[in-house]
């Protein structure tokens, strides 16, 4: 039954309330003053406070009002012995669920009691919508469901209001891009523009002028004054990936911005400050980059205030069933088939799979699979060979399907799955690195750089 605070400080008015509301079996909690009724209700164990607008140590609109502070989901009922109607205008708009003059009658208490509880567990049933909506949508499509993934997306909604720099660690793969944005969309910083650099991609020469900026003249090329990332980001998020991959002298620089959140354009020497919410990731171990020397130890300490280490598939196996479902949906949308489900024995592949690759691995398979299916169900012959012993498939597995494998594509749009599942190999292979994975495809990096674009590859 709902509980319910008498905080009035007449006896025998919490005497009648009492009779009436045990009566209807709800809990009862009773106080005096506004300093007595603040204990239970920070405790945060009550639903309802009917409470006398002359409440001692302050009025009922003081204690309305820290109740709205602690915890906006009681509901408040304000009882006056003189009230007004300018009284009763103030209270609902400082949030009363309802306002009634002393003398009253059992029925009106118990049908104001009525109406402000309905009220209570509508505030509850949205407030448990919001937060499924943000685990299933703000959350973006980081899916999982069981307990390590739920310890990630509870630490992600604890620091998301906050400014707290975080730092989100693991293979190649696993999602932090993902993670990092339901970060900012489940921040108040969420209006504001979500920035990702990836600090792999750039060379060192045009990293600092990409992050902060420059002025006009500052190298040959400079032809005007241009704002780096960090001030693009201004009210909102910059992801810096691949931070591990990072110069000592860019190590210094963001050390800087991190303790001082001030920048300096490249040839300039004002400082200009940034509102900002740094977020950063790498697949790279960097507490023993430091021992080696390869990152500063005062940078790892900065930055790893919050810490997220996103799991490798192989550890969640629970998740990959919603995981290929839902990718199944996705792709079947995006190409126009209609797969509509996974049979049991591919299912059962898929979840035994050992995905060096991860999830992004995962991901690849499915639409391989929904391209390549030639009915409404995925079979286990429609996955890669060797997909459960951890081989890679052979290079005409991926890219070279029979004559019946669905309809007729243009061959450059044809060409360009194999493509893509080839490079997303040729990365689990590398565990992510960028530069490892183009010397591997005998490719050079700007074109290896623009295919992830390409093929968004993350």
């Amino acid at each position: 039954m709902p509980k319910v605070l008498l905080a009035d400080p007449d006896p025998r008015t919490q005497e009648s309330l009492r009779a009436v509301l045990t009566e209807r079996g709800f809990l009862l909690d009773a106080a005096s003053d506004v300093q007595e009724a603040l204990q239970p209700i920070a405790d945060g164990d009550v639903d309802l406070v009917v409470c006398d607008l002359a409440l001692p140590g302050g009025g009922g609109l003081q204690l309305l009002q820290a109740i709205h502070d602690l915890h906006p989901q009681t509901a408040v009922v304000l009882l006056s012995a003189f009230g007004s109607v300018q009284d009763a205008v103030q209270a609902m708009r400082h949030g009363a669920a309802d306002f009634l003059g002393k003398p009253f009658s059992a029925d009106q208490i118990l049908v104001a009691i009525d109406r402000a509880l309905e009220k209570v567990a509508l505030r509850r049933e949205n407030v448990a919508l919001k937060e499924a909506l943000d685990d299933r949508v703000r959350l973006d499509n980081v899916i999982g469901t069981g307990p390590r993934m739920q310890a990630i997306f509870k630490t992600v909604r604890a620091v998301a209001d906050t400014r707290t720099t975080v730092l989100i660690t693991g293979e190649s793969g696993t999602g932090k891009t993902l993670l990092a944005r339901a970060l900012h969309s489940l921040s108040t910083r969420k209006n504001g523009p979500f920035v990702e650099v990836n600090c792999g991609a750039l060379p060192e020469s045009l990293l600092e002028s990409e992050l902060f900026g420059h002025v006009k003249g500052a190298f040959t090329g400079a032809v005007r004054d241009k704002i780096g990332k960090f001030e693009a980001a201004s009210g909102g998020t910059i992801f810096l990936d691949e931070i591990g991959t990072s110069s000592p002298a860019f190590q210094i620089k963001l050390l800087r911005v991190l303790q001082d959140r001030v920048i300096e354009r490249v040839g300039d020497t004002r400082t200009i400050p940034v509102d900002v919410r740094v977020a950063l990731a790498t697949n790279k171990d960097l507490q023993k980059a430091v021992e080696d020397g390869d990152f500063r130890e005062d940078l790892y300490y900065r930055i790893h205030v919050v810490a997220v280490e996103m799991p490798p598939l192989r550890d969640r196996r629970g998740d990959i069933q919603e995981l290929a479902g839902h990718f199944l949906q996705r792709f079947a949308h995006d190409h126009g088939r209609a797969v509509a489900e996974i049979t049991d024995a591919a299912m059962a592949a898929l979840v035994a799979a050992p995905w060096p690759g991860n999830v992004r691995q995962l991901e690849n398979v499915i639409e391989r699979a929904v391209v390549l299916s030639r009915s409404r169900r995925i079979e286990l012959a429609d996955l890669p060979a060797g997909l459960t012993t951890g081989a890679a498939p052979p290079a005409a597995a991926v890219a070279a399907p029979t004559a019946d494998d669905g309809p007729i594509l243009p061959l450059k749009k044809a060409l360009e799955l194999p493509e893509k599942l080839h490079i997303e190999r040729a990365l689990a292979h590398c565990d992510g690195n960028r530069e490892r994975t183009a010397k591997l495809l005998d490719i050079n990096r700007s074109t290896l750089f623009q295919k992830l674009r390409k093929y968004g590859i993350r």
